[in-house]
């Protein structure tokens, strides 16, 4: 009877601590550099909530050209109707995402290496802005010195210091068929290696990395590709995308997308949503949360206290014979039968996470 009494003392004691660290020193866990590239097309993967967390949380404005327009094009392709799950329009309605296309107007290097800054600003200064999220492309204007790529890139971190509540989007330039050795992918390397520098959490739009592979994960960048999917052997050319196509009859889209082919278009606007749904917390990595007993993203507070109601029980559901419905303890994660310091433990593993698999 006194081992009891002392063992329930003990874990009174450890719950009220451990309930005291939540409650007054939340999760510290930190945003991460997210990179868009060809790996990030398939949606079949993506949770449809996220996508419908992604269309509440964010306004875009997207400034872009000819080039810029392949991801428009792409998104086009799986818009669907109203109120369906990939939509969009200028306000958002239906349950759409709001996008601001072509505003601000121009691009990255059009009509100079400035402007495009300059009329950020003036968007988002403005009384009547509801915009918290900037796209910008290139077309064309990516290859170019490298004193020239570092304007570009401290006027986006200084737009981040700026407007810190405001997401900024980096992209590559188009491939033009220089390849791996030409200054185009050292230009957009310099821009991968600016989005990855530890602590500044970016997100990249690979506009590059998506064109220099097809959907089975063939690479043919060192090939010569160019953004019309145009590739190089021996002098003859050869095209990835009309090749995809012809091999995965069913798959590819009809569409006019701005030098290209469809399919190009069509993996850019996957790859959209792909990174919308990171955004707005979606990691395809996440293993699933212990402790989100209400499934609602998150292992928090709520959960804590769910955790709580058959803390100290022996005879959960578990093993078999125990005369309870199977799995009747939710606290019991280990499935040993019982509500202890070992189920605490794992339920501590998780704690602060808001990226639980819904």
């Amino acid at each position: 009877m006194v081992k009891q009494e002392i063992e329930i003392i003990m874990y009174l004691s450890v719950f009220l601590i451990f309930a005291f660290i939540c409650l007054f020193f939340p999760s510290m866990s930190s945003a991460e550099t997210i990179i868009i590239d060809h790996t990030c097309t398939n949606l079949e993967e993506v949770q449809e909530s996220w996508i419908n967390h992604a269309k509440a949380m964010f306004k875009l404005s997207y400034g872009h050209t000819s080039h810029g327009s392949q991801i428009i094009t792409g998104m086009d392709l799986i818009k669907g109707v109203p109120g369906s799950l990939y939509w969009f329009d200028h306000n958002g309605t239906s349950g759409g995402l709001s996008l601001h296309d072509c505003e601000p107007s121009g691009d990255l290097g059009n009509p100079d290496r400035t402007t495009w800054a300059a009329r950020t600003r003036e968007l988002l200064d403005s009384p009547e802005n509801d915009r918290n999220m900037i796209m910008w492309s290139w077309c064309g204007q990516a290859d170019t010195t490298e004193e020239n790529m570092q304007i570009y890139l401290d006027l986006m971190t200084q737009l981040e210091i700026d407007y810190p509540d405001v997401t900024f989007i980096y992209m590559t330039g188009h491939l033009n068929g220089t390849g791996e050795e030409g200054n185009l992918n050292q230009r957009n390397n310099q821009i991968r290696a600016h989005c990855m520098e530890q602590g500044k959490n970016r997100i990249l739009f690979d506009f590059a990395d998506i064109e220099s592979y097809d959907p089975d994960g063939n690479y043919f960048l060192d090939l010569g590709a160019n953004d019309g999917c145009y590739y190089w052997i021996d002098g003859v050319r050869y095209n990835w995308a009309d090749e995809w196509c012809a091999a995965n009859p069913g798959k590819c889209e009809a569409c006019d997308c701005a030098h290209s082919h469809c399919l190009n278009c069509q993996l850019k606007g996957r790859a959209f949503w792909w990174m919308m749904a990171r955004l707005a917390g979606w990691n395809p990595d996440t293993m699933p949360c212990k402790g989100d007993f209400n499934n609602d993203g998150s292992c928090d507070a709520q959960d804590w206290l769910k955790f709580g109601e058959d803390w100290g029980r022996t005879n959960c559901g578990t093993p078999p014979g125990s005369g309870n419905d199977p799995n009747d303890c939710e606290c019991d994660l280990n499935a040993d039968g019982k509500c202890d310091m070992q189920d605490w433990l794992m339920f501590g593993e998780d704690w602060g996470r808001t990226d639980c698999p819904l």
